[in-house]
């Protein structure tokens, strides 16, 4: 039997160092929220793939689905030969999306096709090339997504030149010291020094920030960056690759708020763990576009679809959204308790958006001086402990739970349990 140092051994000779990792654990397999490492160590996952298991590892009614499908077929190239899934998909997600008036949905493999296909979809709908986005925001990794993306490391040293016609605005957070009023002064002064908003295609905003710490969107700020694509016609994109699909306790974080997208960007929990994404729009808008120029040859995969189909059965019957306020609403209630504590590391500014829950290391004790360093020793230390546990933020010091929202009460608790270890002082 291999074990993790071997096989980390060999990735390091087979696979380039760009391509990081957060924990040293080589998965042999999994079910729900618990997985076990090819030495057959067992993990309580508060990770869930990156947001991407809401429905927890191998959830049977999705395994089912893709087992039928691939009995059937297992590609075609949607562009080729459509099929009925795809467009049953569509349909419903038509439906579910809070976006006014008639919609329709394309889907692809990434999230950052997504994302990219959406700045595509906004550009031939308006003629123009100006993308804004935010400091902090995580869109992609490819060459325009990186663009997009508001955080340097590690995303974008290193790689060149970025792709024109792209600016970025603070992202406003108690956390960041920034206000919504000194994010919209910000955005009137691109406005004034360096674009037009005749030439601005999109906004793209992630609701609540991943990558960049778990901070939401206030309120005022969506109602305002709505208000302004109105009255310049700029399309609106709420990139919710890592938000949709219930983690914030609505199907879609914009739920939350008064106000309504042009298009929403999918992908993560879409399919239940296979790689499908997708865009859900005003239908003006995503038929801007020719025939040809959009899709891909994977996009909208048969077994992705079936699983994507699936996810959504289960949300109905399990009543994943509710589970995800309850979820949120009992971790919150013992990192908070956690936080009083004296014999664990100081912890700043306890977060949560339904079950999508983070707070940040800092160096001391009601201070809100980041500890980077320390909060890597927690994630190391959290997964000799048996916990998957990832960090993120533009400080490196915030500590982001994401644990499936299938997960059983006495696994949630055993993972918190393994935190407060991972936690002392």
């Amino acid at each position: 039997m291999s074990t993790n140092a071997e096989i980390f051994a060999r990735r390091e000779a087979a696979v380039p160092r760009g391509i990081g990792h957060s924990t040293p654990i080589s998965a042999q397999r999994a079910l729900n929220s618990e997985v076990w490492d090819v030495e057959g160590k067992r993990y309580v996952d508060f990770a869930g793939g990156i947001a991407v298991l809401n429905t927890g590892h191998c959830n049977p009614h999705v395994m089912a689905a893709v087992r039928e499908q691939m009995e059937r077929f297992t590609h075609t190239c949607f562009q080729v030969l459509l099929y009925e899934p795809y467009v049953t998909l569509a349909e419903r997600l038509n439906k579910l999306a809070p976006i006014d008036g008639a919609t329709k949905t394309a889907f692809f493999t990434t999230g950052a096709e997504a994302t990219e296909n959406a700045i595509k979809m906004a550009r031939a709908s308006t003629g123009r090339a100006g993308v804004i986005a935010f400091t902090g925001g995580f869109h992609g990794r490819t060459a325009m997504t990186m663009t997009m993306t508001g955080k340097v490391l590690p995303y974008k040293k290193g790689f060149g030149a970025a792709i024109p016609e792209v600016w970025h605005v603070p992202f406003p957070a108690p956390q960041l010291d920034v206000t919504v009023e000194e994010s919209l002064k910000y955005l009137g002064f691109l406005f004034k020094a360096d674009i037009d908003p005749a030439r601005v295609a999109a906004i793209i905003i992630e609701p609540v920030q991943g990558e960049g710490g778990f901070h939401q969107a206030p309120p005022e700020l969506m109602r305002a960056l709505r208000k302004i694509c109105d009255t310049h016609g700029i399309v609106l994109i709420a990139d919710e690759v890592q938000t949709g699909y219930g983690r914030t306790g609505k199907m879609f974080a914009m739920e939350h708020y008064d106000v309504k997208p042009d298009l929403i960007c999918v992908a993560k929990s879409l399919a239940g763990g296979f790689p499908l994404s997708g865009v859900i729009g005003k239908a003006a808008i995503m038929d801007a576009a020719d025939p040809g120029g959009l899709g891909g040859t994977y996009a909208g995969n048969p077994l992705a679809v079936a699983a994507a189909n699936a996810v959504l059965d289960v949300f109905d019957k399990d009543k994943l959204v509710d589970r995800a306020n309850v979820i949120g609403a009992h971790i919150v209630a013992r990192l908070k308790k956690m936080q009083q504590r004296n014999d664990l590391l100081p912890m700043a500014a306890v977060r949560a958006v339904g079950a999508m829950i983070a707070f940040d290391i800092v160096k001391e004790r009601g201070g809100e001086v980041p500890d980077a360093e320390m909060t890597k020793k927690v994630t190391a230390r959290a997964a000799d402990e048996g916990l998957i546990l990832l960090s993120c933020g533009t400080n490196f010091n915030t500590v982001r739970i994401l644990v499936p929202l299938t997960a059983e009460d006495n696994i949630i608790d055993e993972g918190l349990d393994k935190l407060e270890l991972a936690l002392s002082a």
